[in-house]
């Protein structure tokens, strides 16, 4: 069985010769490499990572890129544009063949960015990706998962996969109060859920019993092949190692089939990144 880890942030030091956006704070202080994300993989059991450029370092691919293209066996990107700059409408159809390039990720979730969705700013974008095959990830409110019912019905050759089951705050209770509004997209084939960076919105410690209910909740209504095991590795409150042993050891109810399915190969051929 492959391990795929469906999200993690590498990047770059800020610099004048590489200045950030005046966004938010990264994660961590000091960047995660990809070579020391390697050194964790082989520890913690990790085969490959989906590498997602965090939005702190702008609208830029180049760190992810790179280190998928010298290890095209271990990541693969889905990247970013910024989806309000007209020239983002003449790439969707080279994007896939960027190699380590598999698809696009969007922020939605903070106040700058919001409107992006709920003003329809971004409606051009659905159509486009649909056509050109490139699949989207996108983390969002919970109160806005209307919003991605909408644009799964409109386009159902779309893949969509909604990142951290739509949390976003809050520990426990209070962070999954609304993933309700998650569970009705089941019903759209495109859509899919990344049960990615659970272990941060618990008070829990491992092995995360918290955490059980809520897993319960999504494996009935998406079922194992449309629910992505990841770590959020520079969110995580416990060890890499951890973070895939919840899910691969300590949940009793869930099969070696499902297994294969939520820890790798589902999001795997959900994407179109080939396994060997």
């Amino acid at each position: 069985m492959r391990i795929v880890d469906s999200q993690v942030h590498i990047w770059a030091a800020n610099t004048p010769e590489r200045p950030w956006p005046a966004r938010h704070a990264p994660h961590k202080p000091e960047p995660i490499t990809a070579g020391m994300l390697l050194a964790g993989m082989k520890a913690a059991g990790v085969d490959r990572c989906v590498l997602v450029p965090p939005s702190w370092e702008g609208e830029r691919n180049d760190v992810c890129l790179a280190a998928a293209q010298k290890h095209p066996d271990r990541f693969a990107v889905m990247g970013r544009f910024d989806p309000e700059d007209p020239a983002s409408r003449g790439k969707l159809p080279g994007w896939r063949k960027q190699p380590g390039m598999l698809g696009l990720r969007f922020t939605f979730h903070r106040p700058l960015l919001r409107p992006l969705l709920t003003e329809g700013k971004v409606d051009w974008l659905w159509g486009e990706a649909e056509k050109a095959g490139v699949p989207i990830m996108t983390l969002a409110l919970h109160s806005d998962m209307h919003f991605f019912d909408k644009v799964a019905e409109r386009h159902p050759g779309l893949r969509l996969t909604i990142d951290h089951l739509a949390l976003t705050t809050g520990k426990d209770e209070e962070a999954f109060k609304g993933i309700g509004n998650v569970l009705p997209l089941a019903k759209r084939p495109n859509v899919a859920v990344k049960v990615s960076c659970l272990p941060h919105y618990t008070t829990d410690q491992y092995p995360f019993r918290k955490l059980d209910p809520y897993i319960r909740r999504v494996y009935g209504a998406f079922g194992p092949r449309r629910m992505f095991w990841g770590s959020d590795l520079s969110r995580l409150p416990c060890t890499y190692k951890q973070s895939l042993s919840y899910m691969s050891e300590e949940i009793p109810w869930l099969t070696a089939g499902d297994k294969e399915w939520i820890l790798g190969r589902g999001v795997c051929e959900w994407l179109g990144w080939k396994l060997p």
